[in-house]
């Protein structure tokens, strides 16, 4: 199964990335699930591993499909085609499915502030945060008074200390 995934995670992301660029992931969902769903038929199956023609096996994946595909559908399966890849599109509807589930995710941010802070500063901090991490972003806010001034904001991945506390221990280490 790794190795499937191996193979079909080149074409997956690429059709996720045009997708996304096309403002059509739905589209493409149905497009591949279509798609991945005459891959998985037997018949199908046998045809694709035993013909030569990778424009005969594209073609006839492209009639099968008809008008469930648009053009840069057909234009995925003709590749695909041509690198003997047509088995995996089960595989690469799988891998779109995931990366669709990673792009509308979103993210759970804690922000830490000395005051409370007002709305346009939770704008602010939610459009910065969404931009930085490419996905949508919950605030959790709480107020320390331990922080002097400034805020720490907190993700799964990273943190960023931008209290006046933590400027203080910064400043107290390079000292030393």
């Amino acid at each position: 199964m790794s190795e499937l995934t191996t193979i079909a995670r080149p074409y997956a992301k690429a059709a996720f990335d045009f997708a996304v660029e096309q403002r059509a992931v739905e589209k493409w969902e149905e497009m591949l699930a279509f798609a991945a769903q005459v891959a998985e038929n037997e018949q199908i199956q046998d045809f694709l591993k035993n013909t030569f023609s990778a424009q005969k096996a594209a073609d006839t994946v492209i009639s099968i499909c008809g008008e469930q595909l648009d053009q840069y559908g057909q234009n995925l399966i003709r590749l695909m085609a041509e690198n003997k890849r047509l088995t995996v599109l089960p595989a690469v509807f799988e891998l779109f499915q995931h990366y669709m589930e990673e792009h509308n995710a979103t993210a759970e941010v804690e922000v830490v502030s000395a005051q409370p802070l007002n709305a346009t500063q939770e704008q602010k901090i939610a459009a910065a945060m969404e931009k930085r991490l490419a996905r949508k972003v919950k605030l959790n806010c709480s107020v320390d008074n331990s922080l002097i001034a400034g805020v720490i904001i907190r993700t799964d991945d990273f943190v960023i200390d931008g209290s006046s506390r933590g400027q203080l221990a910064r400043l107290a280490n390079e000292l030393q």
